[in-house]
C-alpha cells in the first residue's frame, strides 16, 4: 500500500506540474495578445527626424521603404519637407488630425527654419485604416486644405480599405500632391467600383483579437484533464 500512496503523489505532482505550466501558457498567450501602446506627439522625436519615414507600425517592406523614403525625399526640389508616419493606436481622445497638427507645429517651433519651412505630413493609421494629410500654412497655397483633404479620405484611404495596401496607398497619395506641385492640374478622387460585400461567418483580424475564446479552450481542456485525473486518485486511495 505505500509504494500504491507513493506512486499516487507521484503522479499528482507530475499532473499538478503540468497544470502550472498550462497556466502559465494560458497567461504568456494573454499577455501577448495585449493591445499597443496609444502613441500621441511626444512619443515622437521633438525635432524633424531625419527619416522621411516613420514606420512605427511596421507595415512597410524593405524595399517599400526604400521606395518611400525617396519619393518622399523627392519632393525636395518642390522646396517641401514631407515626411510620412505610420502608427497603430492612437491615444485616447486624439483624433489622427489633431496627431498630425501637433507634430507640425512641433517641428516646425524646434527646426531651423521655423514657421518658413514647407512641411507636409502624411498619417496612416493602421488600427482604423484611415489617412490624413496635413500642410504649413505657407504651403497651403498651393496644396489647398480641400485637396489635402481628400486626397487623404479618398486617394490613399481606399487602397487601405481595400487590403491593406499601404504602399500603394502612400504612392497613389504622393504622386496627386507631387502633380500639383509641380503645376499640373488635380487628376481627382480615383473612381473605383465597389465590389460587392459576400457574408462571412469567419471572424476577422479584429474580432479574433479581442475575443477571449482561444483561452477558454485552453483552460477547459486544462480542467477537462485534470478533474478526472484527481478524482482517479482520490478514490483509488
Amino acid at each position: 500500500m505505500p509504494q500504491i500512496h507513493s506512486s499516487a503523489r507521484a503522479r499528482l505532482r507530475r499532473l499538478l506540474a503540468n497544470l502550472a505550466l498550462a497556466m502559465g501558457l494560458v497567461l504568456a498567450l494573454s499577455l501577448s495578445a495585449a493591445p499597443a501602446q496609444a502613441l500621441s506627439a511626444s512619443d515622437f522625436p521633438a525635432t524633424p527626424p531625419s527619416s522621411h519615414l516613420i514606420d512605427a507600425a511596421d507595415v512597410f517592406s524593405r524595399a517599400s521603404r526604400a521606395e518611400v523614403e525617396k519619393q518622399l525625399e523627392g519632393l525636395a526640389a518642390e522646396r517641401v519637407d514631407a515626411r510620412l508616419v505610420t502608427l497603430n493606436r492612437l491615444d485616447y481622445g486624439l483624433t489622427l488630425d489633431q496627431l498630425g497638427q501637433e507634430l507640425l507645429d512641433r517641428w516646425a517651433a524646434s527646426s531651423a527654419d521655423g514657421a518658413d519651412a514647407n512641411q507636409l505630413l502624411l498619417l496612416i493609421d493602421t488600427k482604423t485604416k484611415a489617412a490624413a494629410v496635413l500642410a504649413s500654412p505657407q504651403l497651403q497655397r498651393q496644396l489647398p486644405p480641400d485637396l489635402l483633404r481628400s486626397t487623404a479620405r479618398s486617394t490613399m484611404a481606399q487602397p487601405l480599405r481595400d487590403g491593406d495596401r499601404y504602399r500603394q496607398a502612400t504612392v497613389d497619395g504622393l504622386d496627386r500632391l507631387a502633380l500639383v506641385l509641380r503645376g499640373g492640374d488635380d487628376p481627382g478622387e480615383a473612381v473605383n467600383e465597389e465590389a460587392p460585400v459576400l457574408a462571412s461567418n469567419i471572424p476577422t483580424h479584429e474580432e479574433t483579437e479581442s475575443s477571449n475564446a482561444f483561452t477558454w479552450v485552453v483552460v477547459l481542456l486544462v480542467v477537462g484533464s485534470v478533474v478526472p485525473m484527481l478524482t482517479w486518485w482520490v478514490f483509488s486511495r
